[in-house]
């Protein structure tokens, strides 16, 4: 179990420095997006693959559903205003009765219609590279036979592949892993609780530089701004900048994972305490 405010991996978009001395992991790497990223060391604390896209396809990130053919004259006509995970994994999309996903999808039969759910998750607070991760889910897609409120249809994505590319890394997710994969328990209440974290307590934030030891700067290099970034059951993201503007990543670890609001409060109280108490 990790103590609060342990700093267990750190992307750096700045110079090298020397790790060993600092007691921190720095890095390059980064997304072709532009996205600091890790590059292994966060993985014994963190969402699996499957649960990311769970989380995505379950969550408030913005949808696509790209058909061959199906023009749509507006991009948020193909956007579903609803998704559900089914029993055996396949993903249910609502839409209105007259859209052209519905349309294309009516006359289809068997394997003959293939899509792609894009979903693009974007962070809920301003910093740089806002863009926080995208997944594309393909597969079969049909009518389905479930019954819908008037004036609305079922579409039916049976899943195929899967592909994920976030703060995390990128790379394909197994189908059976993601049908049996929960979403991450704060997802219904992230964003609210880092659009909270990044108004109302601007200075508790900052104060988290105080964790990364000589990480944090000084002078023209120390860190002027932490913005809290992702949130998950198992830690706080947060993105770092200094006075030139060079940002890194910070990730910090809950002593224990959280699987509710109250337990979070909790787990970010005890963290902040941390920083108060750091040296």
């Amino acid at each position: 179990m990790s103590r609060p405010g342990n700093t267990t991996r750190i992307t750096d978009s700045s110079t090298e420095n020397d790790a060993s001395q600092q007691g921190v992991d720095v890095t390059e790497v980064r997304s072709a997006h532009g996205q600091p990223r890790p590059s292994g060391l966060e993985t014994a604390r963190m969402p699996s693959a499957a649960e990311r896209t769970r989380t995505l396809v379950q969550g408030t990130c913005s949808a696509a559903l790209l058909i061959p053919g199906a023009a749509a004259a507006h991009p948020g006509h193909l956007a579903p205003d609803l998704r559900v995970i089914g029993p055996d994994g396949e993903i249910l999309l609502l839409y209105p009765s007259g859209s052209p996903a519905v349309r294309a999808a009516a006359p289809a039969r068997g394997d003959e219609l293939r899509a792609v759910l894009e979903l693009t998750d974007v962070a809920p607070v301003a910093v740089p590279h806002r863009v926080r991760g995208r997944a594309w889910v393909s597969g079969r897609l049909t009518l389905s036979p479930a019954a819908a409120e008037p004036g609305r249809a079922l579409l039916r994505l049976e899943v195929g592949d899967l592909h994920l590319d976030d703060l995390w890394g990128a790379g394909p997710v197994d189908p059976e892993d993601f049908a049996r994969a929960e979403p991450d328990p704060l997802r219904a209440h992230e964003a609210e609780l880092l659009q909270h974290l990044a108004a109302a307590h601007d200075d508790r934030m900052l104060a988290l530089a105080a964790l990364l030891g000589h990480r944090a700067g000084t002078g023209p290099a120390a860190v002027r701004r932490v913005t809290p970034l992702a949130l998950d059951r198992f830690g706080l993201r947060v993105r770092c900048r200094d006075a030139e503007g060079r940002t890194f990543d910070a990730r910090f670890d809950f002593p224990a994972p959280v699987r509710h609001v109250h337990g979070l409060r909790r787990a970010l109280h005890a963290l902040f305490e941390a920083a108060g108490e750091a040296p």
